[in-house]
């Protein structure tokens, strides 16, 4: 199973916006961790400008399992990225790669 497809029929919540939001997926069964979650989010800095997606897992995986979490974390970045980037607008118009270089927070 594709990690885009996977993201999708695994999303606990999704809040995306022009402000950000955020998005929370269920892993149990990709990690054998019950209650496992990964979740992304996004801040609002202020003038039509977000900030980078900064990801986090409320589990701590097994050895052989943190390159398979680290690319799902970056998967699941980028595919929160496409929900609030809208294409044209000239704050949010930005690649994943550009928006990665802005803070996460104006605070």
């Amino acid at each position: 199973m594709k990690q885009n497809e996977y993201i999708e029929n695994h999303t606990l919540r999704c809040e995306a916006s022009y402000r950000g939001g955020g998005i929370e997926i269920d892993c149990t069964d990709l990690f054998n961790i019950e209650g496992a979650k990964v979740s992304v989010y996004q801040n609002y800095l202020g003038g039509g400008m977000l900030g980078r997606v900064i990801s986090n897992a409320n589990f701590t995986p097994k050895d052989k399992q943190t390159k398979l979490l680290e690319e799902l974390e970056e998967t699941l970045k980028e595919y929160f990225h496409g929900l609030t980037n809208h294409e044209g607008d000239g704050w949010e118009d930005q690649t994943y790669t550009q928006n990665q270089n802005m803070p996460d927070s104006a605070y």
